[in-house]
């Protein structure tokens, strides 16, 4: 499986049916294929979990760092790493601002909770 390159996320910024599956404790077995919503912001790839630090693939990704991503008709193998600056969770937030404009779940997902669970995957 090829790793995720920069035309791979401009592909992927542009689709909703992103899915994760961050490895298993075995650290060999990926999870079950979760949906998510993604964004893009200077060429870089962010998830954000919906329901904070409590979901569990948030914390199979923050603890495993690896996984795989099915996205825009495309599946690749890669790594995640929290974010924990401000300024640019601010500036995720704008992504998700632009991109889900008008979904009624917008404001879960750029809340101080989602906000704590914010990946960036590579």
């Amino acid at each position: 499986m090829d790793k995720l390159s920069v035309k791979d996320i401009k592909t992927i910024s542009g689709a909703n049916d992103f899915h994760i599956a961050p490895f298993r404790p075995d650290g060999k077995t990926y999870g079950t294929p979760t949906w998510i919503w993604s964004v893009s912001v200077d060429g870089k790839l962010f998830v954000r979990a919906y329901n904070g630090t409590a979901s569990r693939w948030y914390n199979a990704a923050i603890t495993q760092r690896k996984g795989k991503i099915e996205a825009a008709g495309l599946e690749r193998s890669v790594d995640f790493e929290p974010v924990n600056d401000d300024k640019m969770n601010e500036r995720i937030d704008e992504a998700y601002r632009k991109k889900y404009a008008t979904s009624a779940y917008l404001n879960s997902m750029i809340s101080n909770r989602a906000k704590a669970a914010t990946v960036q995957v590579f």
